[in-house]
């Protein structure tokens, strides 16, 4: 019978296992040392992060003071009343443009025998000047040659009449005679620079108001 005491040398590939274990615990140093970098560096960026959220922070807040105490010093009335000036200005300017002369100049080379004007209003808004005009005419035919002879003209557009009615008090209208028909309005978009008004004709404006 052979006795073989096996406790003194139990493992006879002793070396693979140190090796593996080697390889184990490389792999598990080198993993922490990544960890720990990524960690590092996450936490240098939150920081920095931080840091300037900090000083946004900071620079909004030095920037509403800084808007509270323009507020403060800004006088409302002398803005106000600046911007008044700048619209009386304006309105001064663009008054300069318009003329009565050519206005009335173009009226009379585009009004009809039959049709006569009582009232004249211009307005001016936003830079654009409208005209309500109050006629006299005998038919409504009459009326609509003489907004069709304003469109013609190249200074009138959008024009379009308000209303008609009889006329409650006949007057004399055109060289015809005869009670007129109706009172018309007619408004319309004035455009002062567009083309060349017409001289005074032989034909002199009637029942025109100035």
């Amino acid at each position: 019978m052979i006795r073989t005491n096996l406790s003194t040398r139990p493992f006879y590939n002793e070396r693979t296992v140190r090796t593996l274990l080697l390889i184990v615990a490389v792999a598990v140093v080198a993993f922490t040392a990544f960890n720990a970098s990524r960690v590092l560096r996450y936490s240098r960026s939150d920081t920095r992060l931080q840091t300037q959220a900090a000083r946004d922070e900071a620079r909004a807040a030095d920037l509403r003071q800084q808007a509270t105490r323009l507020r403060a010093t800004v006088n409302t009335k002398q803005i106000e009343s600046a911007s008044v000036d700048a619209r009386d200005a304006n309105d001064l300017i663009d008054r300069r443009t318009f003329s009565w002369t050519d206005l009335f100049n173009r009226f009379e080379s585009t009004l009809p025998d039959d049709v006569r004007i009582t009232i004249v209003r211009p307005k001016l808004e936003e830079g654009v000047f409208t005209v309500e005009i109050r006629v006299i005419a005998r038919t409504i035919e009459d009326v609509d040659r003489f907004m069709e002879n304003l469109e013609g003209s190249g200074a009138f557009k959008n024009t379009l009449a308000a209303e008609d009615r009889p006329e409650e008090q006949p007057q004399t209208v055109g060289a015809a005679g005869g009670p007129p028909q109706l009172n018309a309005t007619i408004t319309t978009t004035y455009l002062p620079d567009v083309g060349h008004p017409s001289g005074p004709s032989s034909r002199q404006t009637r029942g025109v108001r100035r």
